[in-house]
C-alpha cells in the first residue's frame, strides 16, 4: 500500500536536484586604447598677404598711369603721377605771404634799430644832470621795446607762413601715388586725363596685392580645434594642379568660434615665390588631427544606437551595464568613442537594447585561429 505522501515527495526531489537556469553566453571583446592621427579634409580659401586698394588723396587729374594689371612693382615705385594746377597756385600764394612778412620783418627791424639807438643815446646823456629831461629817456625806451616786440611778433608770423609752405609742398608730394609694398597690380580702373580725388566715387584708381607670401584661411570645426598645433605644416592641394601637394606652416588662431558656424578661423603661412598661387584659390587641405591622449577603441557592431541614447554594453562579473559613448572617427576597423569607458574593460562584441541593463550573462572570450 502506498504512502498517501508519495506524490508530495516525489515533486520535492525534482525541484530539489533540478539545475539552475544556465545563463546566456555573450561574445565579448577588450576595449583598446591607442594614440589616433588622421586627416580631414577641409576647404579652405587663399587671400594675399597685404593688400591695398590705392586712392587719390588730393583731387587732381590723372597725368600718367606707369602700371597696369599683372604689373609687378617695387615698394616706392610710381604708380600714378596726378597734377593739380590750383596746388602751385597755393604753393606761389604761401611763399609771397612768407616774402611780404620778411619784408615788413626788415623794416620792423630797421625801426627797432633806430629806436634802440635814440634810447642809448639819451641814456648815456642822461648821465650828466640836466642835460636830457628823464620823460625822453622813459618815452625812447618804451619806443624801443615796442619795436623789439613788433619784430618778434614778425618772427612769429614769417615761422607761421613757413609752416604753411611746407604744408602745401608736403601736400604736392600725395599727388604721386608710390606702391606701400612689393606686390602686384591686380585691378586699373584710371587712365590719363580721368578727374580723380577723394570725393570723386569709392572705386580705387588700382589695386595692390602680396601673393609672393599667401594666407590660406580655414574655418577648423569646433570638434577639431583641440588638434590644432601652432607652427604645424599642414599639406593641401588645389583644383589647378591636380596630384601636386603644397604645404603651409599654421601661422594664426582666431581664438574665437563663429556664432553661426561654429567653427574657428586659422590662417596658415604659404610661400609663393614663384607665384603659382594665386588670391581667391579654394584649396583642399588636409588638416592632421592628433588627440593630446590616447583613444579608446571598439568594434563598429559594439555600438548600440537607440531614439534615446548610444551606449555599448560592458560586462563587469558576469552583469550587463550600459555605458553611454559618443561616437568618434573610424580608426581602422574600430571606432573612436568617448565615455567612461577605459582600456581592457570588457564590451558585448555584437550589442543590441535586448539584452537588459543588469541582465546576467557568460562573456565568451573571441576564438583565436591557431
Amino acid at each position: 500500500m502506498s504512502h498517501p505522501n508519495n506524490v508530495s515527495i516525489a515533486f520535492t526531489l525534482f525541484l530539489v536536484a533540478a539545475p539552475a537556469a544556465a545563463q546566456a553566453p555573450v561574445d565579448v571583446v577588450r576595449v583598446a586604447s591607442k594614440s589616433v592621427e588622421r586627416q580631414v579634409k577641409l576647404p579652405g580659401e587663399f587671400q594675399p598677404y597685404l593688400a591695398v586698394p590705392i586712392y587719390a588723396k588730393l583731387p587732381g587729374f590723372v597725368k600718367r598711369v606707369a602700371v597696369d594689371r599683372g604689373s609687378t612693382v617695387k615698394e616706392g615705385q610710381v604708380l600714378v603721377t596726378l597734377e593739380a594746377p590750383e596746388m602751385l597756385a597755393h604753393i606761389a600764394e604761401a611763399q609771397s605771404k612768407a616774402q611780404a612778412l620778411a619784408l615788413q620783418r626788415a623794416e620792423a627791424e630797421a625801426k627797432l634799430a633806430g629806436a634802440q639807438s635814440t634810447y642809448d643815446h639819451l641814456k648815456a646823456a642822461s648821465a650828466t644832470p640836466g642835460v636830457v629831461a628823464e620823460n625822453d629817456v622813459i618815452v625812447a625806451q618804451k619806443t624801443a621795446e615796442t619795436a623789439q616786440a613788433l619784430v618778434r611778433s614778425y618772427d612769429d608770423s614769417i615761422k607761421a607762413a613757413q609752416a604753411q609752405v611746407q604744408s602745401v609742398k608736403d601736400l604736392e608730394e600725395y599727388l604721386t601715388l608710390k606702391a606701400p609694398f612689393d606686390g602686384i597690380i591686380t585691378e586699373r580702373n584710371v587712365h590719363p586725363g580721368a578727374l580723380v580725388g577723394p570725393g570723386t566715387g569709392s572705386t580705387p584708381l588700382l589695386r595692390l596685392h602680396q601673393v609672393s607670401r599667401l594666407r590660406l584661411v580655414v574655418a577648423v570645426p569646433e570638434a577639431l580645434v583641440g588638434a590644432m598645433v601652432k607652427g604645424a605644416r599642414v599639406p593641401f592641394t588645389v583644383p589647378a594642379y591636380p596630384g601636386e601637394t603644397f604645404y603651409g606652416v599654421v601661422s594664426l588662431m582666431a581664438h574665437d568660434l563663429d556664432e553661426k558656424t561654429r567653427t574657428m578661423p586659422v590662417e596658415l603661412d604659404v610661400r609663393n615665390p614663384d607665384l603659382r598661387l594665386g588670391a581667391g584659390m579654394y584649396p583642399e587641405v588636409r588638416w592632421t588631427v592628433r588627440r593630446p591622449q590616447p583613444s579608446v577603441l571598439v568594434p563598429p557592431t559594439s555600438i548600440v544606437v537607440t531614439t534615446e541614447r548610444t551606449f555599448v554594453i560592458r560586462v563587469t562579473n558576469g552583469v550587463v551595464e550600459w555605458v553611454n559613448v559618443s561616437r568618434g572617427a573610424r580608426v581602422g576597423d574600430l571606432i573612436e568613442v568617448f565615455g567612461p569607458l577605459k582600456e581592457g574593460d570588457t564590451i558585448v562584441r555584437r550589442g543590441t537594447d535586448e539584452l537588459r541593463e543588469g541582465a546576467k550573462v557568460s562573456a565568451q572570450p573571441p576564438k583565436t585561429s591557431s
